[in-house]
């Protein structure tokens, strides 16, 4: 039985996670396959990896020179799935954040769409163990990217998504600019732009259970100039038109027509 999803996990420093992660993974869908994207960590993380993809047919590893931002691994790993078999790409964090139990919702929601974002927000909050602090800071992020590029979407900067094989096709991967976490932001607003039917689906997100966090200031401030880039980009520059066939939510044919 050939599998006809993927998930794409990008690593970094995630040695005491990777081992846990898979086994949660296959815990939840056990016919999935996982592609660890790791960007040659130090701390050996890449090697643990390979041992795993050793002993199960299901987990693959890409190999990266160095550390590229979050972004840059996705798009690799992307790729890598469009190269191959996948119908259905998603992705998540390696360090528990995302909660593998979700995976099913995600998987589920897009039979009848072209993305599914895993929402924080939807229908109340869902985040455990973040201060006060955090919480205001990513639920007011949020509201300011739906301000700023007009999507309609509560939780725009989460990282926990699944996409259709045709939405990726259909988008410009090369044209993708984020390196950091506004990748999410920008690669949501692509789909959106090109009649991407999206849903999102009520996730808990939990903070990280072991590592370090790889948040910094220049990621913030991309995050901040690319909010911008959109604004721009939507009301500024044609368009983009959908090349992906106008079927299973890829493209919504009463926005933007598909041959």
């Amino acid at each position: 039985m050939v599998n006809d999803l993927l998930i794409v996990i990008p690593t970094y420093n995630e040695r005491e996670n990777v081992c846990a992660v898979a086994e949660a993974v296959f815990k939840s869908m056990p016919d999935a396959d996982i592609l660890f994207v790791d960007d040659n960590s130090p701390d050996g993380t890449g090697r643990l990896a390979d041992e795993l993809a050793a002993a199960d047919s299901r987990v693959h590893v890409m190999h990266r020179a160095g550390k590229n931002g979050l972004g840059r691994a996705y798009i690799a790993g992307f790729k890598w799935a469009l190269e191959r078999h996948y119908l259905f790409i998603c992705e998540m964090d390696a360090d528990f954040s995302h909660n593998p139990e979700d995976l099913p919702k995600l998987r589920a929601a897009v039979q009848n769409a072209g993305l599914a974002l895993g929402s924080r927000y939807i229908g109340g909050i869902r985040v455990i163990n973040w201060p006060l602090s955090r919480l205001l800071l990513s639920r007011g992020a949020g509201i300011y990217v739906k301000m700023i590029t007009g999507m309609p979407f509560t939780d725009p900067t989460g990282g926990f998504k699944c996409f259709r094989r045709c939405v990726l096709e259909a988008i410009q991967l090369d044209g993708i600019e984020s390196s950091g976490y506004s990748f999410q932001v920008e690669m949501t607003h692509t789909a959106w732009r090109i009649g991407c039917r999206i849903t999102e689906v009520p996730i808990v997100f939990e903070e990280r259970r072991s590592g370090a966090s790889k948040m910094s200031k220049n990621i913030i401030y991309e995050a901040l100039g690319m909010v911008w880039k959109l604004f721009f980009r939507r009301y500024f520059t044609p368009r983009p038109v959908c090349r992906a066939p106008s079927k299973d939510g890829c493209c919504d044919e009463s926005k933007n027509p598909c041959p």
